[in-house]
């Protein structure tokens, strides 16, 4: 048994094998492999006993479900209306600056990935960036050039 069926089984086992267990068990491979490959969702197909369609269509209509390889860290602009306002457009490229890549693209060493995203919900605090589960408001560039530091700083940490 591949490592991706004993997950997809394990995750069958906790949320139950029904059609409402899919959104649950597609998070689950989110968290533990960062995106769901098609293998993956042949294997969810086939344990709920439903199509292969039904869960890519799933999987693929939420922004936050990750069919593609992303790097370690995904940050995710938001893109409304609020967001573009107030600097969103100054953010993604000091974003782009930093990393190097455009967005939509991944860092050649796999670290970060640049995203657009529709509402954060901090309006308020806007422009805002999700980097992973971190949330960032009131961005500035240079704001933007120190977290990435920071990233790549805690990255760096990590392997020591």
């Amino acid at each position: 048994m591949t490592d991706t069926q004993t997950l997809v089984k394990e995750l069958v086992n906790k949320h139950g094998n029904r059609r409402e267990s899919l959104l649950p068990i597609l998070q689950g491979i989110i968290t533990n492999n960062r995106y769901i490959s098609e293998y993956a969702m042949m294997e969810i197909a086939n344990e709920l006993d439903i199509s292969r369609s039904e869960v890519y269509g799933t999987a693929t209509f939420y922004s936050f479900l990750d069919t593609k390889p992303k790097g370690k860290y995904v940050i995710r602009v938001c893109k409304t209306i609020t967001c573009s306002m107030k600097g969103k457009n100054q953010i993604l490229l000091a974003l782009e600056d930093c990393l190097k890549i455009k967005l939509n693209e991944t860092t050649p060493d796999k670290k970060f990935t640049i995203l657009e995203t529709n509402c954060l919900g901090w309006c308020h605090k806007a422009p805002a960036m999700l980097i992973n589960d971190d949330v960032f408001t009131e961005l500035t560039p240079e704001m933007v050039h120190q977290i990435i530091e920071d990233y790549k700083k805690k990255g760096i940490q990590e392997k020591a």
